[in-house]
């Protein structure tokens, strides 16, 4: 099974499953597809609109306020290892930075 280190976490993209220790979060196709992304550009800022149209199909206001739920909720999956950060980039989009 392919499983990819983020941190101290352990991610299983195809188990939509991100595991620290013996606790793993069951995630969404979607918060699956993000943390793909942000993997695939860590360390740099995606722009917004770039994530709607890769994760959604679709760049419009409706959906960038789903978006923001789904940020909401990687950042308190990956809460507990202080070496992982999303970070939002002012007028741009977002950055996810691992130490």
């Amino acid at each position: 099974s392919e499983e990819i280190r983020l941190g101290a976490f352990t991610f299983f993209p195809s188990k939509l499953i991100l595991a620290l220790d013996d606790k793993t979060v069951e995630l969404t196709a979607k918060e699956t597809a993000l943390l793909m992304l942000f993997i695939e550009h860590k360390n740099s800022t995606i722009k917004r609109g770039d994530i709607l149209l890769k994760i959604w199909g679709k760049d419009d206001y409706f959906l960038g306020r789903s978006l923001d739920v789904f940020i909401a909720r990687l950042r308190k999956h990956i809460a507990k290892d202080d070496a992982i950060e999303i970070k939002t980039v002012r007028g741009v989009g977002f950055r996810m930075e691992i130490a």
